[in-house]
């Protein structure tokens, strides 16, 4: 079997649920790809499946680095393809679950990823240089040299500018070039999940509430104890750095909740922008409107070989 199934779609969606639930009916493993959880200590400000999840339908690339630990795409892709090759092996259906693009598309595309270390003084130097005020600087040099990642990079994501900055400084070659893409030998169906903003927005809210109340503060707490800094890039994330600026006096809790509320509601929105409704290639279901019966027939098809 060399089957795959993708799960997309916006935060808060539901994804993390319905992977499971397939894999128990079509007897599958999931393959993480949410650029958060691969972290350590990071459970409920991800929402993590809990171990009784995992317990259920076993989990791959979960905390498998620490929160100071640098973690790259080509890192990710390696182990996503290595677990889904596994579970090929063993005749189970792999299941890549998760709402960050590049993580996702890496694996499902075939990226051709630069194999370029971290330099940490030159990321260092363009950060404190973004700090200052010139994050749109850097993003027009980058378009000086790479118009075409220029493009595709949004010019408030900082550190990608700074990547692509890093490899063309390392290997003068523009980022955009290094990136080709080989299509993987997997058989490949993508299910999307979606839902009306407003009910997408009502649900992100529910989960925000539900994190505080399973103990997010002192899981950041924990955290902290353990030596690590909220300058380290993991912690900057929806909810970890909210609940830090709490925790020095910068925010009340409530106000922390609100900026959690309202940073996420912006994600999930710049998510359609890897998953984008018109992409022919997602099986897109309004899980307000969609029959589950419109999603099983076309599955169910692919799962028994034919993918037409």
């Amino acid at each position: 079997m060399n089957h795959l199934l993708g799960i997309v779609g916006p935060t808060g969606v539901g994804k993390s649920q319905f992977g499971i639930q397939l894999a128990q009916t079509y007897g599958g493993e999931i393959v993480n790809a949410d650029s958060r959880q691969v972290y350590r200590y990071m459970d409920i400000g991800t929402a993590k499946p809990t171990p009784q999840e995992r317990a259920i339908v076993p989990h791959h690339v979960l905390d498998v680095v620490s929160p100071n630990e640098n973690f790259s795409l080509a890192q990710y892709q390696q182990l996503a393809v290595r677990a889904i090759e596994d579970i090929q092996q063993r005749d189970k259906l792999p299941i890549v679950v998760g709402g960050s693009g590049q993580y996702v598309w890496s694996v499902l595309e075939g990226w051709g990823i630069p194999q370029v270390a971290p330099n940490p003084e030159f990321r260092q130097s363009l950060q404190e240089r973004a700090d200052m005020g010139e994050g749109d600087t850097l993003h027009e040099e980058l378009s000086a040299v790479d118009p075409l990642a220029a493009q595709r990079i949004d010019p408030r994501n900082v550190r990608r500018t700074i990547r692509a900055l890093e490899v063309f400084t390392e290997t003068e070659t523009p980022f955009s070039q290094l990136q080709r893409k080989e299509a993987p030998s997997f058989n490949i169906f993508v299910i999307g999940l979606t839902a009306d903003r407003e009910e997408l927005y009502r649900r992100i809210n529910l989960r925000v509430e539900r994190m505080i109340e399973q103990g997010l503060v002192d899981e950041v707490k924990r955290i902290v104890s353990r030596g690590f800094d909220f300058n380290m890039p993991a912690l900057s994330s929806i909810g970890y750095r909210q609940i830090g600026q709490f925790l020095r006096g910068e925010l009340t809790l409530p106000g922390a909740i609100q900026q959690m509320k309202f940073e996420t509601h912006r994600f999930a929105r710049q998510q359609y922008t890897w998953f984008r409704l018109e992409d022919t290639r997602i099986h897109w279901f309004d899980i307000q409107r969609t029959a589950a019966s419109e999603l099983m027939g076309p599955l169910k098809k692919f799962l028994r070989g034919s993918n037409e």
